[in-house]
């Protein structure tokens, strides 16, 4: 009973936003941005070719809110907005002078009503696998409520173009998010991916394309962002030429460049589930770095797929020389329970507590002893937060960015080479 009547908040601040605000949607070409990873890079690097191609925009994401060249980094600790705020945003976009707006569109906002009175023309599937499961209570659940947010675009008031649907063809599910009556269906595949130190190289519907970005996941991203601005006339050339200038997002396997001068390597990255850290591991082996890798992170709290921790203790055991078991948005949970299943995943994998595996509460204090510990042609993985500014524990919300925690912890090491 109580869920019904949150739900009916939800869905009443959804139209009430609408309403006070003006339904700015009506007037701006909306893109939605869904999937089970890779939305905010998508947003990220969309945002970059559109601005390349002429276009004033807006985004939303979760790594930053977004509006016509000012950027302010997410500190909501929250991806799709509640309260009336996406539609304030539009607002402020419109009044900006943006053409498009692009809002990441979560399955979790979705069930709060999040998305309701947004005028969506464009809605994109990233990829889609198992994941949020506890918190949705089943795939099929997960899976419905993507598939929601589709049905719910198909369905939008027609403004200057008909509904675009896309779809990453690689998904085993794409024809399911296609059933909906979209004026276009779109499918992209990637093929001939090509990761080296120098760029990432794929090939989309016969055409080559090439950026100077890190990870093979992020060519079906970059094809993802090919087909929208495809489908909104850009050219070809345009495209390519955008391509070359791409900067990576915010927290997204984030160099972090004063490691320099002490001879090692420190990457900030938000991959906080198992396929992500694969995918970040993949990026690990292109580098090759000389010395060892020393990887920070532990698991989310808050009932979230608490299958995963045990997936990461052995995944991060098994590729990582040192581990640093730590606190990771705990919300309610007791921070030291989730610490303990992913250790002993790892030391199951292998890892020797208090020798190559150390369990350490407090963050800080474990991204301090991985600094601490590095040495030249070592790599340090900070994985778990990205450029978030906040942590969300028991008692609420607190301030905090791993880069910069990263950042003081370098300043105040001595350079020993």
């Amino acid at each position: 009973m109580l869920k019904k009547i949150k739900n009916l908040l939800h869905f009443f601040y959804a139209w009430y936003g609408a309403f006070k605000y003006k339904y700015p949607s009506e007037e701006l070409l909306v893109i939605g941005i869904t999937g089970t990873t890779g939305k905010s890079s998508v947003i990220h690097f969309l945002r970059q070719v559109l601005e390349q191609a002429g276009y004033i925009v807006g985004s939303l994401s979760t790594v930053d809110f977004y509006v016509a060249g000012e950027e302010k980094l997410n500190d909501q600790k929250m991806t799709m907005l509640g309260k009336m705020q996406i539609q304030k945003y539009l607002r402020v976009m419109l009044d900006k002078k943006c053409d498009i707006a692009i809002v990441e569109t979560t399955s979790e906002g979705r069930l709060q009503h999040r998305h309701q009175y947004i005028n969506y023309d464009i809605i994109v599937l990233t990829n889609f696998y198992p994941e949020h499961i506890e918190s949705h209570g089943s795939f099929e659940n997960y899976k419905q409520a993507k598939l929601d947010i589709f049905k719910y675009v198909s369905n939008c008031k027609v403004k200057r173009q008909g509904k675009v649907a896309i779809v990453n063809g690689q998904s085993e599910y794409a024809d399911e998010f296609l059933q909906f009556p979209f004026v276009q269906k779109l499918k992209f595949k990637v093929a001939e991916v090509k990761a080296n130190k120098e760029g990432l190289s794929f090939s989309l519907a016969g055409v080559n394309y090439w950026a100077p970005l890190y990870g093979e996941h992020n060519a079906e991203n970059l094809a993802a962002v090919v087909t929208i601005v495809k489908s909104l006339k850009v050219s070809e050339e345009k495209i390519k030429q955008a391509f070359k200038n791409l900067l990576s997002a915010p927290g997204r396997i984030e160099f972090i460049s004063e490691a320099v001068k002490h001879g090692f390597q420190v990457i900030v990255d938000y991959a906080f589930e198992p396929v992500a850290l694969q995918k970040l591991y993949e990026v690990v082996a292109l580098i090759k770095p000389s010395g060892r890798i020393i990887h920070v992170c532990g698991s989310t709290g808050g009932g979230r797929d608490k299958v995963r921790r045990r997936t990461i203790g052995q995944l991060v055991g098994e590729r990582a020389n040192i581990f640093m078991v730590t606190d990771e948005d705990p919300y309610e949970e007791n921070p030291q329970e989730i610490i303990k299943t992913v250790s002993k995943a790892a030391q199951e994998a292998g890892k020797k507590l208090g020798v190559d595996l150390f369990e350490i509460l407090d963050r800080k204090e474990a991204i301090n002893k991985a600094i601490a510990l590095a040495k030249t042609g070592d790599l340090v993985l900070v994985t778990g937060k990205g450029s978030e500014q906040a942590m969300c524990v028991k008692s609420g919300m607190i301030a905090w960015d791993d880069r910069q925690i990263v950042r003081e912890s370098l300043k105040n090491k001595k350079i020993t080479h």
